[in-house]
């Protein structure tokens, strides 16, 4: 029988899409673009790297042969010889001198993570080959952790919000998700209003060609995923010709990200629930391997999301895990591919049992953080219609269609990519850092394209069509579960670093899948390295596999 909760909701629905139909033909489609700035009549300068010993870095000693230096930047490139933000930068020199090659840049994912750490923690995982031929080089973006870490909501506001929300979302929910949308923009504009309207990508795509400057070089490699891949997008659309090699891997479809942006959302959303269904459906025909759900694991999750919110579990940190944080924790985790399958179903059954979990962390200050920044940048980055109307319409229709985690993220507190409408639909801040322009990048070197089939958080359709967009685009596809591909597949590794390495392209069309299975208990990898920490972006390391 349907709850009262879930009439209401699907009353509400109903009623939303039809508003939404009445208005989106006028409001959905792309946005009109602000009149591009004036040439600035000055170059900014060059910043100046002074190379020393790195402090405050995950990867822990100072003496682990990186270096860290700061490059000052114009906060308004509109004004490139006015105001100066300071980015922190690490490198670490190729190992071969002789043979050095030149830069490779990392970027990693977000936008939030911090790409010193990203270098730092994922610069064994590299091919000797790429250690040994270039300076692996990375830095924290604008308004993220070193670099001016963008504080909207503080930690008590976010932990009240996160508090509240709940993994099947009751009456209300709907309203609550756009007054707390317009409540974070705010604080945004209000805490950090100096620094938000210029942490767009069109201004990190400025900044990394500082760098490229900074550090003598003609030309770039760079290897960006997931939010990295459109950062390097922006780059190769500004610099084209500053490019010796590219690969963007977990691809953004820019002009819909950017352009489209409730179109974009719900794709999303909807790569998101089909992920989590294909892993529920495999737990309901192997329900032993699974151990979750008893055959019938898309019931028995429903369930386990309305126990955890009627009765939330205090974790040892003393804060509560509720049906919405088993959806935040599932979003994340989803994205480790096939190969963590069991785990996740083990992790649910001790949910469920409320044990300890991995599912049931709840959000911390270095998740707060994360999320800020998330959700700043790509306001700052894309335009949403400003109908208020449409809005609460879209929002609402987004998270009824994904029914597994729609609800939860959808009509949550501003948090992850899916759900930036309610904030970003209500940005009160400028957005002079936004890129305007076209995204092909012609004359550029060639740029290579990872997409993963099953990709839960950016959608395979997004790398193919980034493939086209751009003029000399080559798509190498992952025909597998999880997000971004290299060092989850052999077959994709081996041809991107023989890409970056030698600028031999795969042939075109060229598929790999060689994804491994779900792996059984106690034969592969230990749960600790599968589990993904949305805070900490890493290159996975090719993992060692035993047969039997």
């Amino acid at each position: 029988m349907q709850s009262r909760s879930a009439g209401a909701l699907r009353t509400r629905v109903v009623w939303a899409t039809a508003l939404a139909l009445a208005a989106v033909t006028a409001l959905l489609g792309t946005a009109p673009a602000a009149a591009p700035a004036p040439a600035p009549a000055d170059d900014p300068p060059v910043p100046v790297l002074t190379w020393g010993p790195c402090e405050d870095t995950d990867a822990g000693a100072p003496d682990d042969g990186f270096e860290c230096a700061t490059a000052r930047v114009p906060l308004d490139y509109r004004r490139p010889t006015g105001r100066t933000i300071p980015l922190a930068v690490t490198r670490r020199t190729a190992a071969d001198r002789a043979h050095r090659t030149g830069v490779l840049l990392l970027h990693p994912g977000g936008p939030g993570n911090s790409g010193v750490d990203f270098v730092r923690n994922s610069h064994a995982a590299l091919p000797a080959s790429l250690r040994d031929a270039f300076d692996v080089v990375g830095y924290d973006m604008r308004g993220v952790a070193r670099s001016g870490q963008v504080e909207c909501w503080n930690d008590e506001e976010y932990s009240a919000a996160v508090g509240a929300a709940r993994g099947v979302p009751g009456p209300g929910a709907l309203h609550a998700a756009v007054r707390q949308g317009l409540e974070f923009a705010t604080a945004c504009h209000r805490r950090a209003g100096d620094l938000v309207p210029y942490i767009g990508t069109g201004s990190n795509a400025k900044d990394i060609d500082l760098l490229r400057r900074a550090l003598g070089e003609k030309t770039l490699s760079f290897y960006g995923r997931s939010f990295g891949s459109h950062v390097g997008t922006v780059y190769a659309a500004q610099f084209p010709r500053r490019i010796r090699a590219m690969v963007l891997d977990g691809a953004y479809d820019p002009h819909r990200y950017a352009d489209q942006p409730y179109a974009y959302d719900a794709a999303q959303f909807a790569a998101l629930d089909a992920a989590v269904g294909r892993f529920l459906d495999w737990c309901a025909q192997n329900a032993t391997t699974c151990g979750f759900g008893e055959g019938r694991p898309r019931e028995a999750f429903e369930r386990l999301k309305r126990a955890l919110d009627a009765a939330p579990v205090v974790t040892a940190s003393g804060r509560p895990a509720t049906g919405y944080t088993l959806a935040y924790r599932l979003m994340f985790n989803i994205n480790a591919g096939r190969e963590i399958w069991p785990h996740l179903g083990r992790a649910l059954r001790a949910a469920q049992a409320r044990r300890g979990s991995f599912l049931l962390n709840p959000l911390s200050p270095g998740t707060f953080d994360f999320l800020t920044v998330n959700t700043a940048v790509e306001c700052a980055d894309r335009r949403y219609p400003a109908a208020r109307p449409l809005l609460g319409a879209l929002v609402g229709a987004r998270a009824a269609a994904a029914p597994l985690l729609g609800p939860p993220i959808g009509l949550g507190p501003p948090s992850y990519d899916h759900n930036h409408a309610p904030a970003c639909a209500q940005w009160p801040a400028e957005r002079p850092s936004r890129f305007e322009g076209s995204y092909r990048a012609a004359g550029s070197a060639p740029i290579l394209v990872l997409g993963t089939t099953g990709d839960p958080d950016t959608p395979y359709q997004d790398a193919v069509a980034l493939a086209r967009t751009l003029a000399n685009g080559r798509l190498l596809t992952f025909a597998a579960e999880g997000h971004t591909a290299y060092n989850r597949s052999a077959c994709i590794s081996a041809l991107a670093t023989a890409y970056l390495a030698t600028l031999a392209l795969p042939a075109p069309g060229t598929v790999c899948a060689d994804e491994p299975p779900p792996a059984a208990s106690g034969r592969h990898t230990p749960i600790a390295d599968l589990v993904v920490d949305e805070t900490r972006d890493v290159i996975p390391a090719q993992r060692t596999r035993t047969v039997g």
